[in-house]
Order: structure tokens, then C-alpha cells, then sequence
């Protein structure tokens, strides 16, 4: 690929879509198409196809997605399934239409079975039942690959599918409700801080920058107390989901933004299967680091980097989700690449760049 090669990155104002953005921005690609919400509507297959016959690019990288936390996923099933895989049919289906080159795929490790053999290998799909909490998330997904899988093999295509670990990064999620487990916890965490310190300067400028039901600015400190304990933050504790005791993995989003870049620069289909192979699936990529951490020691790790001082609460009635999560990244060093930010580094930077982007 030339740096003059047109390509649109479907997603570009998320978490992974930002981080590859500006990956691909500084390593001189000239030529790159976004289109926010408002200007594109990836779940209009109308404006959709208009948009492909406006543009006509050369490369795709799918990064656009209907994302949230555990919570989100159990209460909004149908929105997570249906969304998901009507943006997949249109960006896919076009981009097939309109000849697209190379197309780049992003999924999720939630693809794979609740109970299953860790760390995780890519032959592992569909091979028993999912976690329940993120089915119609997972399934969604998992169609999504198929479909990539399906067009290389029908059609001689080149759509590679990636399933990336949990991500954390410039431009997360904060939202009380609908974030990750990480960003969830950064945030309640902080919040508690600066309850605990009188500091409710900080608190009200956070609470400004991203709204809380009941916590608006004409509020008092003991309404906005009340309403921030309702996700379990408290001045002299803050309240988490689960037991703890689950294990996850986490990759620094532009570290995500480098591996996808690299897999679009130097990855086609025929790299990611065996050519003896007589039944060729399973052609997806995991991307991570391949190292894990209890939920309860990464709490107290962004309670340390934070400074908060108070305790850590966890509510055992609430469910935990898959138990443990841990992606084998075997075929990604084959294929060439490594991470390097490790989990300690990663949350440090992200309350660095969370405290800075406070207005």
C-alpha cells in the first residue's frame, strides 16, 4: 500500500477509531475518509451505499461499533445484536460492492465460549455456549467474521478479521452506565477521591465535562453525593461489580491502532490459515498482549495511582461475567507483531490523559 491510498476508517472518532486515525496519520497516510454519527449513519444501508459510490475507497477498516460494559450488554440485548450486525452488512456489503482492496475487520474476544481451554486459540469458536451476559454482542460479531471469512473464500476478497482483547485508551468511555470495566472504575475511583479530599471544584468540573443524572450543576453536594452512590461512589469507598476475582486481559487502544495498522499493511488472508488445511475457518486474528490481572488487583492498582485513600467494596450479588479471559497470541508474533505498554504504564497514562482532558 502507498501512503496516497484512500481509505476510510468506519468509526473514527471511538476508542480504536481515534487511535488508528492518528496511527495512520503519523505514518504519512495522506488520503484518509471519516464520517462522524451525525454525517453517516452506518445503520441506514441507503446512505451507506451513497456514501461508497461518493468516495469509493480503497481500504476499510471496520472499527465502527454499538459498544458498552457488562451491564449495558445484559439490558440492551437486542439494540447490541441488531445494531452490530446491520452496521457489518453495510460497511461489509459495500465495500464487497465497490471493490474494496483490503478490509480490515474489528471483533472482539467475547467471540469465544464461556468455558473454554486459556489461553484461548483461535480454533476455539463456536465450539461451546457463550457467556450469557454478552451474547447477542458476541454472536453479532462472530457473524461479522464469518461474512469476511465467507467473501475471501467465495469471492478471493482479502477482509482480515481481528478480535482485540479489552481495550482502554485515549477517547474511552467514562459514561457511570454504559463504560468498560476499566474506564468505569478510573472514573467512580477519581470521583471518590475528590469527594473524600472536599475538592468539590473537581467533582463539579468532571460532572460538567460528562453529565450524571441528578448530579447537574444547580444540584447541592448532597444531591450529587446521592446521586453519584447510586453507581456505588462514596467519599469513603467505592463500590465495584462482582467478586473480583475474574481475570482480564487489557491492551492499550493505539497499541490496538498499531497492530490493525500493521495486520492492513502486511497481513492478506492467505497468511492466516494453514495452506493444507482442508477445512479452512478460524482465519481471525486475536490481538493482545497475552498476560492477564484480577479485577481486584486492578482496582486497587488505579486506587494507588489515583491516591485514593478510602476502600474498595466488592458487590458479590452482581454478576462477574466470563470468569477468565485470556487470548493466545501465538499467530499474531508469527505474523510479526508484539505489544510493549504494559498494564502498570497503561493506567498511568490513561489518568493522565483522563485529569487532562477535564475542562
Amino acid at each position: 500500500m502507498d501512503k496516497q491510498t484512500k481509505i476510510y476508517v468506519a468509526g473514527h472518532r471511538g476508542l480504536v477509531g481515534s487511535a488508528i486515525w492518528k496511527n495512520l496519520s503519523e505514518k504519512g497516510y495522506t488520503n484518509l475518509i471519516g464520517r462522524t454519527h451525525t454525517e453517516l449513519d452506518l445503520l441506514d444501508a441507503v446512505a451507506v451505499r451513497r456514501f461508497f459510490d461518493d468516495e469509493r475507497p480503497e481500504c476499510v477498516i471496520l472499527a465502527a461499533a454499538h459498544v458498552g460494559g457488562i451491564l449495558a450488554n445484559n439490558q440492551y440485548r437486542a439494540d447490541f445484536i441488531y445494531q452490530n450486525l446491520q452496521i457489518q452488512q453495510n460497511v461489509i456489503g459495500e465495500s464487497f460492492r465497490h471493490g474494496v482492496q483490503k478490509l480490515v475487520f474489528l471483533g472482539s474476544t467475547c467471540i469465544y465460549p464461556r468455558e473454554t481451554e486459556q489461553p484461548i486459540k483461535e480454533e476455539a469458536l463456536l465450539t461451546s455456549p457463550l457467556e450469557y451476559t454478552n451474547e447477542p454482542y458476541a454472536i453479532a460479531k462472530i457473524a461479522g467474521l464469518k461474512l469476511c471469512e465467507s467473501f475471501n473464500l467465495q469471492y478471493g476478497t482479502n477482509y482480515i478479521a481481528v478480535m482485540p482483547t479489552n481495550l482502554y485508551g485515549p477517547n474511552d468511555n467514562f459514561d457511570l452506565q454504559t463504560s468498560h470495566v476499566l474506564p468505569a472504575m478510573l472514573r467512580k475511583i477519581y470521583l471518590a477521591k475528590c469527594m473524600q479530599e472536599g475538592d468539590w471544584e473537581a467533582v463539579r468540573r468532571d460532572l460538567q465535562t460528562r453529565p450524571v443524572a441528578g448530579a447537574e450543576e444547580n444540584k447541592t453536594e448532597m444531591e450529587v453525593m446521592y446521586a453519584l452512590a447510586r453507581y456505588g461512589i462514596h467519599p469513603d469507598r467505592v463500590e465495584l461489580w462482582g467478586t473480583g476475582e475474574p481475570l482480564r486481559e487489557f491492551l492499550w487502544s493505539e497499541e490496538m491502532a498499531d497492530a490493525t495498522v500493521y495486520v492492513m499493511e502486511h497481513v492478506d488472508f492467505k497468511d492466516t490459515y494453514r495452506p493444507d488445511e482442508k477445512e479452512i475457518r478460524n482465519c481471525h486474528i486475536n490481538i493482545g498482549t497475552g498476560k492477564e490481572i484480577r479485577i481486584a488487583d486492578l482496582a486497587h492498582l488505579i486506587q494507588k495511582t489515583v491516591g485514593y485513600q478510602g476502600e474498595i467494596h466488592f458487590d458479590a450479588t452482581k454478576p462477574d461475567g466470563t470468569r477468565r479471559k485470556l487470548t493466545d497470541v501465538s499467530k499474531l508474533h508469527r505474523l510479526g507483531w508484539h505489544h510493549r505498554i504494559e498494564i502498570e504504564e497503561g493506567v498511568n497514562l490513561l489518568y493522565k490523559w483522563y485529569l487532562s482532558h477535564i475542562h
